[in-house]
Formats: C-alpha cells, structure tokens, sequence
C-alpha cells in the first residue's frame, strides 16, 4: 500500500506525536509500504507565522480560545489546500493523527483512518488554551465529534480514550496501544560511565531521568516536591528532565525555594535519537503524570522507551500507565500527586539496585514481546484494509 501519515501539527518536533509517527512509518516499511509524511511543517513559514499563529495571539486577548480554536481551523484548511493537487491524491489510504488533519483528508474525499492521541478539548482545557464550557470549548468538541463519526475506522492509543469516542459519538474503535522501536531503544547501561562523561554529569550522580514536555498533566512538579526527602538519605541524588513547557518557570523558582536547585538539571529540548543515552546514563526513570481537567495520560510512549531501554521505571497510576506497569513486576507505580509515595519509591529503588534491575529485566520482555513497532505494523495494516473495504 501506499500511506500517508497525516498531523495538523509540526513534525518532526520533540514529543509523542512525532515519534509515533516515525516508529509506525519504520514499522509500517519493514512490511513493503510505502510511507510519506504530511504536516503543518510542509506549509511555508509565511503563512504559519502570519496566517495560522500571528492572528491567534490577538484573538485569545479578545476570548481565550479563540485563536486555538483559529489557528487549528487555518491548519486544517492548509492541509486541505494540500490534498488538491494530484501528488497528495495517489495514495491508498490516509491516517490522519488528529481530528483536523482527519477533516482535511475527509474534505478531499480521501480514504481516512484516524488515530486518536489524546482528548482534543480538554486538554485545550487542562494548558489553559480554551475555558471550559466555552463556545469554544464546545466548537472543539464539535470538530471532534464531526471528525470521528465521518472517519472509515478509529484507532485509538489506550482503552478510556476508546471509551470516551464511543461516548461521545456512538464510534467504537479499535485500541492499539502505543509501541516503540525495539531495536534503537534497547538496554545500553553497559556504557552507563561513557554516557555520563559525554554529557556531563559526575559518574557518583543517583539520577532520576523524566522524559516529560513540562506541562501541567505530566507532573513535572512533584519530582522536585519529592527530591528533598531523597536528598536526606541520598545526598548524590539528582533530577534530570528532558522537555520544554509551560511549568519549567515555575519549576525552577519551586527548586530554588527549596533550596534544591543544583540538584536539579533541565536540558530543554533533546533530540530524540540521543534519549538511549539519558536512559542508560540515569539510575531510574519516572512518569510522574496526573490527572488534570479530566485529561489522563495515555499509553506514554516515553514510559515504554524506558522500559525498553534496561532501566527501571516508577510511574504515577493513572491513564494507560496502569495497563502497560504491572506494579511491582516491571516497573512500580505510586498514586498520582502523592509527594511521600513517590519520594520513598525513588528511596527505595536507589536502596535495592537489584530489585530495579529485576524489574528493568521483566519490563524489556514485555516491550519487545507486547510493544513492538512491527507487531504494531501489523495490526495498523489490517485496519487500513478494513477501512478500504468501505
């Protein structure tokens, strides 16, 4: 077949999104497909800047939402304004990663499979993009009710956001969750000391790696809540965070309040192909995500790079994080914005060394047995011929 993976947003950029796409691309190739990509990236920067995101700023002074909920609506229309022409025409099937990519497709009356990443509206809601309840709100809610009724199949990446679709709209999907390359993120620990000079960071460090764009929903904060009361048994414990957001302000004056902050590191942005090293260079990784405007972490591509990567991972049980963690088997998951909880299970994990690589062990076998990209191909390809069949 011929496939053309489809997002309303930039791509490649740090975050799930992008390495969905790369990995199902990867995954979808290794079985003969031919694969491109389309994105808000392909649209020449003039008309992003002064189209799609300059207007955006002035209208959410005037309602907040507004200019989201315009700049999605330009984005979809430039996507669109692609499908016309006979290049972006010739191909079997169309998989769209969100509703206003999938209206674009359906627009131009392309076959179109849906893959459904998270809860559009409300995590509108949850960054402070839109006001609950808003017309705006409700306009979202309406592109998305829209999109996945008149879309040939639904995918979607955890069980609640399956439930929420067919609540919202009567659709049932189907779930797949989310996968990971198993040949780039694979055990490197070995090269723990060579990893660490590279980047910088004392070979004695007890790191925490969190892999985590710094937004509200991801938790970010409660790392740094934790860290003090590790620090009382483990003075050579440290934090890393690898992402940008909103939260990385507030995140730095809440170290430096207590008086933590050079035990604290934020790399920004790290390109995605150098996220082995970090693994391999940390002692142990944490997902501290919560719950926030209704909004629950989905199968966290980040935690399922972790756990492929042969180190240890503490998670907060919320989302899809409780379907891919067997708490206590392959990874151990303490409740969502519980400062002590997680404090004593990052206590606990640099206390007993075997048992983190016990459960790094049994969570590598899971990954390459449960999670993996080609097993994932697959599973897509036969949805894609179901949705031809239509």
């Amino acid at each position: 077949m011929k496939i053309l993976l489809v997002t309303s947003y930039d791509y490649p950029h740090v975050g799930g999104l992008s390495t969905h796409m790369a990995t199902l691309q990867a995954g979808l190739e290794a079985r003969g497909h031919k694969v491109d990509t389309l994105s808000f990236s392909d649209v020449p920067k003039w008309k992003r800047d002064l189209i799609a995101r300059g207007p955006s700023f002035l209208l959410n002074k005037v309602s907040l939402g507004k200019g989201y909920v315009w700049t999605l609506e330009r984005r979809r229309q430039f996507l669109e304004e692609f499908f016309q022409d006979e290049v972006h025409r010739g191909y079997d099937v169309v998989n769209a990663q969100d509703v206003f990519a999938t209206r674009a497709a359906i627009a131009a009356g392309l076959p179109t499979v849906t893959t459904v990443h998270g809860y559009l509206t409300y995590e509108g809601i949850s960054k402070g993009s839109v006001e609950e309840d808003s017309t705006h709100a409700e306009r979202l809610l309406a592109s998305e009710r829209v999109g996945y009724t008149a879309t040939r199949e639904v995918i979607t990446v955890d069980t609640r956001i399956k439930d929420y679709i067919e609540r919202e709209t009567g659709v049932v999907g189907h779930m797949i969750k989310n996968f990971i390359d198993v040949e780039s993120f694979k055990p490197e620990v070995e090269r723990r000391e060579e990893f660490r000079e590279k980047y910088g960071f004392a070979q004695d460090d007890q790191i925490f790696f969190v892999p985590r764009r710094l937004t509200k929903k991801n938790g970010v904060i409660y790392p740094i809540l934790s860290l003090p009361a590790v620090l009382e048994k483990f003075p050579k414990a440290r934090v890393v965070f690898a992402g940008t957001g909103e939260m990385m302000e507030e995140m730095k004056a809440k170290a430096a309040e207590l008086g933590i902050a050079d035990r604290v590191t934020m790399l920004g942005a790290v390109d995605h192909a150098d996220m082995v090293e970090y693994y391999a260079l940390s002692n142990v990784a944490l997902v501290p995500s919560i719950y926030s405007a209704g909004v629950e972490e989905a199968t966290s591509i980040s935690a399922l790079e972790a756990m492929g990567s042969g180190v240890p991972l503490i998670a907060c049980a919320v989302g899809g994080l409780k379907e891919i963690i067997s708490d206590g088997e392959d990874g151990l998951l303490v409740e969502e914005q519980n400062v002590e909880e997680l404090s004593d299970a990052m206590i606990r994990l640099l206390e007993n060394p075997d048992e983190g690589e016990r459960l790094a062990a049994t969570a590598r076998e899971k990954i390459v047995a449960e999670h993996s990209h080609f097993a994932a191909a697959e599973k897509y390809e036969e949805i894609y011929l179901k949705a031809l069949e239509k």
